[in-house]
């Protein structure tokens, strides 16, 4: 896996200041992304052992609120298989810190089935740790600069926790 950027003092893509990932490589293509530099899977630089320690010596700093991953796009199978091990490592490393991710995947119809294009052998255990899920594509004509959190007014911030262990979709409220 590789990955366009990392930003250490984030407090645009989740609530408090966080460490945001950007991986590389989205099949979505959305018209008007934000990042479309990072559609290509090997844009950027190789996800490494190191760049992961890197990551989780920051999220140590007691000021950080937590993970958040965006892309390209997180869930992506192949992403997926990248990211799990850094994803373990923060929940048993940080267990109050909460992680964020946005996909432009729908939860309910393309990551939970097994037979979803975003489903793959880790993407139960990706769920398990992920707070807040960001889910739909950016929609262009759906754009909407006042909403706080995400980029148009499909999208959903969904509280994760909640919503797998009520099985239904719950929204986050903050």
């Amino acid at each position: 896996m590789n990955y366009a950027t990392i930003k250490n003092c984030d407090i645009a893509n989740g609530l408090g200041i966080r460490v945001s990932l950007f991986v590389s490589g989205c099949t979505h293509h959305c018209k008007g992304c934000f990042n479309s530099i990072a559609w290509p899977f090997d844009y950027g630089e190789v996800f490494t052992k190191e760049i992961e320690e890197q990551i989780l010596e920051e999220c140590s700093k007691t000021y950080i609120a937590g993970l958040t991953l965006l892309g390209g796009e997180p869930f992506e199978p192949s992403n997926q298989i990248g990211l799990i091990h850094l994803l373990r490592e923060f929940k048993k490393r940080f267990p109050n810190k909460n992680i964020w991710a946005y996909t432009g995947y729908v939860l309910e119809t393309e990551i939970l089935p097994k037979n979803g294009k975003a489903h793959n052998e880790v993407t139960d255990e990706m769920l398990s740790y992920i707070d807040v899920l960001v889910d739909g594509r950016f929609v262009e004509e759906l754009k909407d600069i006042s909403l706080k959190y995400r980029g148009s007014s499909n999208q959903r911030l969904i509280d994760l926790k909640k919503t797998l262990s009520e099985n239904k979709i719950v929204l986050f409220e903050f």
